[in-house]
Protein backbone atom coordinates (compact mmCIF):
# COMPACT_ATOMS: atom_id res chain seq x y z
CA UNK A 1 0.00 0.00 0.00
CA UNK A 2 2.99 2.31 -0.26
CA UNK A 3 1.83 4.14 -3.38
CA UNK A 4 -1.76 4.67 -2.28
CA UNK A 5 -3.37 8.05 -1.74
CA UNK A 6 -4.23 9.51 1.65
CA UNK A 7 -7.90 9.05 0.75
CA UNK A 8 -7.25 5.33 0.20
CA UNK A 9 -5.39 5.01 3.50
CA UNK A 10 -8.15 6.82 5.39
CA UNK A 11 -10.83 4.57 3.89
CA UNK A 12 -8.98 1.33 4.66
CA UNK A 13 -8.18 2.44 8.22
CA UNK A 14 -11.79 2.40 9.46
CA UNK A 15 -14.85 0.13 9.44
CA UNK A 16 -17.36 0.82 6.66
CA UNK A 17 -20.07 2.51 8.70
CA UNK A 18 -22.11 5.05 6.73
CA UNK A 19 -19.32 6.33 4.50
CA UNK A 20 -20.42 8.19 1.38
CA UNK A 21 -19.25 6.89 -1.99
CA UNK A 22 -16.96 9.91 -2.33
CA UNK A 23 -14.83 8.48 0.49
CA UNK A 24 -13.71 5.73 -1.92
CA UNK A 25 -10.37 6.26 -3.63
CA UNK A 26 -10.90 7.14 -7.27
CA UNK A 27 -14.40 8.53 -6.66
CA UNK A 28 -14.75 12.30 -6.60
CA UNK A 29 -17.81 14.50 -6.74
CA UNK A 30 -18.75 13.74 -10.36
CA UNK A 31 -18.45 9.96 -10.09
CA UNK A 32 -20.09 10.15 -6.67
CA UNK A 33 -23.11 11.90 -8.18
CA UNK A 34 -23.30 9.29 -10.94
CA UNK A 35 -23.13 6.45 -8.41
CA UNK A 36 -25.84 8.17 -6.35
CA UNK A 37 -28.03 8.49 -9.44
CA UNK A 38 -27.53 4.76 -10.11
CA UNK A 39 -28.67 3.90 -6.58
CA UNK A 40 -25.26 3.55 -4.92
CA UNK A 41 -25.31 6.36 -2.39
CA UNK A 42 -23.02 4.79 0.18
CA UNK A 43 -19.67 3.08 -0.03
CA UNK A 44 -21.26 -0.05 1.47
CA UNK A 45 -23.52 -0.36 -1.61
CA UNK A 46 -20.46 -0.25 -3.89
CA UNK A 47 -18.81 -2.80 -1.60
CA UNK A 48 -21.85 -5.05 -2.09
CA UNK A 49 -21.48 -4.82 -5.87
CA UNK A 50 -17.74 -5.53 -5.47
CA UNK A 51 -18.50 -8.68 -3.45
CA UNK A 52 -21.23 -9.84 -5.86
CA UNK A 53 -18.54 -9.71 -8.55
CA UNK A 54 -16.39 -11.94 -6.32
CA UNK A 55 -13.69 -9.27 -5.96
CA UNK A 56 -12.73 -9.83 -9.61
CA UNK A 57 -11.11 -6.68 -11.01
CA UNK A 58 -12.24 -7.12 -14.64
CA UNK A 59 -16.02 -7.13 -14.12
CA UNK A 60 -15.78 -4.56 -11.31
CA UNK A 61 -13.74 -2.13 -13.42
CA UNK A 62 -16.15 -2.65 -16.35
CA UNK A 63 -19.11 -2.00 -14.03
CA UNK A 64 -17.49 1.22 -12.76
CA UNK A 65 -16.79 2.39 -16.30
CA UNK A 66 -20.33 1.55 -17.50
CA UNK A 67 -22.10 2.93 -14.43
CA UNK A 68 -20.13 6.13 -13.90
CA UNK A 69 -17.94 6.73 -16.93
CA UNK A 70 -14.87 6.23 -14.71
CA UNK A 71 -11.54 6.05 -16.48
CA UNK A 72 -9.17 3.12 -15.98
CA UNK A 73 -7.22 4.79 -13.16
CA UNK A 74 -10.35 5.81 -11.26
CA UNK A 75 -11.89 2.33 -11.46
CA UNK A 76 -8.58 0.65 -10.56
CA UNK A 77 -8.12 2.98 -7.56
CA UNK A 78 -11.64 2.19 -6.35
CA UNK A 79 -11.10 -1.55 -6.86
CA UNK A 80 -7.82 -1.48 -4.92
CA UNK A 81 -9.38 0.55 -2.12
CA UNK A 82 -12.25 -1.93 -1.68
CA UNK A 83 -9.94 -4.93 -2.02
CA UNK A 84 -7.60 -3.60 0.66
CA UNK A 85 -10.57 -2.79 2.91
CA UNK A 86 -11.80 -6.40 2.52
CA UNK A 87 -8.37 -7.76 3.41
CA UNK A 88 -8.40 -5.63 6.55
CA UNK A 89 -11.98 -6.19 7.74
CA UNK A 90 -13.41 -9.41 6.20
Amino acid sequence: MSSTSQKHKNFVAEPMGQKPVTDLAGVGDVLGQRLNAAGYGQASAVLGQFLVMKRDPVPFNNWMKNTTGANSKQSADCYQCLNNWCEEFL
